[in-house]
């Protein structure tokens, strides 16, 4: 099978084109490269069912569970569905930037979303912000700061309002606060990459309350610069996935509706 890849704006991603659902050995290894080289990689029309998404995904590790919402079906527990419905009053879920379920005790490795029902192109997006190049770019004396940093991860962090209105639908009733520690800086192969979301941080260690309010503020701005950041338009059995402890990503405001199934990988 022929496989193409192209890096994507400010190398902030890259597109794979290739059938993922005759996806051999060869092909998967070389999608695992460049998932840990540049933290997202993005397919297009890709016509998946349940059975052969899981199948996909469980190429790169053992599925994770998704603590806040039930699955698609009792078939299918692994699949969480996302979606955004056009009478939601309130953003859509996960509409601000951060990594994936990082307050529970080990948050998964990977994130898989594919499209089942979008917008207008265009509309909708998912940005994804590199934190490689949000590391590399910091200056000397925050990388300092950071080296032996931990931080609180909170799942009522100031996130937590997007999930209101699926919570209602299809809540789990297991929505407590959830609360881990994590270093700030994850070490992934020979590169740094900064670990601290937005919408899960509430404090760090060890530090003064004043010195970690301001801290959080700046590393939070610097960590979503538009340089790195790139914005993936949606379109139906599109499929993005992506490494959480070198990528943040946030879900863009629209109005209307959208389906998304997303798969997390411990």
């Amino acid at each position: 099978m022929s496989i193409k890849v192209q890096p994507c704006k400010n190398n902030i991603g890259v597109e794979i084109s290739c059938n993922l659902k005759t996806a051999g050995e060869s092909e998967i290894k070389k999608i695992k490269d460049a998932l840990n080289g540049f933290g997202v990689v993005f397919f297009r029309n890709q016509n998946l069912d349940s059975e052969s998404y899981i199948k996909f995904a469980k190429n790169f590790g053992p599925l994770a569970n998704y603590p806040m919402l039930k699955g698609l079906s009792d078939e299918f527990p692994e699949i969480t569905v996302v979606e955004r419905k056009a009478s939601d009053a309130g953003p859509s879920f996960g509409e601000q930037f951060h990594t994936d379920s990082s307050y529970t005790e080990n948050p998964p490795r990977y994130t898989m979303l594919l499209a089942k029902l979008v917008p207008k192109k265009g509309l909708g997006n998912t940005e994804f912000a590199s934190q490689y190049l949000a590391y590399e770019n910091l200056p000397d004396k925050y990388k300092k700061k950071i080296e032996n940093l931990k931080g609180i991860f909170s799942s009522s962090g100031p996130i937590s309002v997007t999930r209101i209105e699926r919570e209602r639908e299809k809540g789990t009733g297991k929505s407590k606060d959830f609360k881990s520690v994590h270093r700030i800086i994850k070490k992934i192969n020979n590169r740094r990459s900064i670990y601290c979301s937005p919408g899960h941080v509430v404090d760090f260690l060890n530090i003064d309350k004043e010195e970690a309010k301001e801290l959080k503020k700046i590393l939070f701005k610097h960590q979503i610069k538009k340089e790195f950041v790139f914005s993936f338009e949606w379109e139906k059995n599109s499929i993005a996935i992506w490494d959480n402890w070198s990528i943040l990503h946030q879900a863009t405001p629209f109005s209307g509706n959208r389906i998304m199934h997303r798969i997390t990988i411990q």
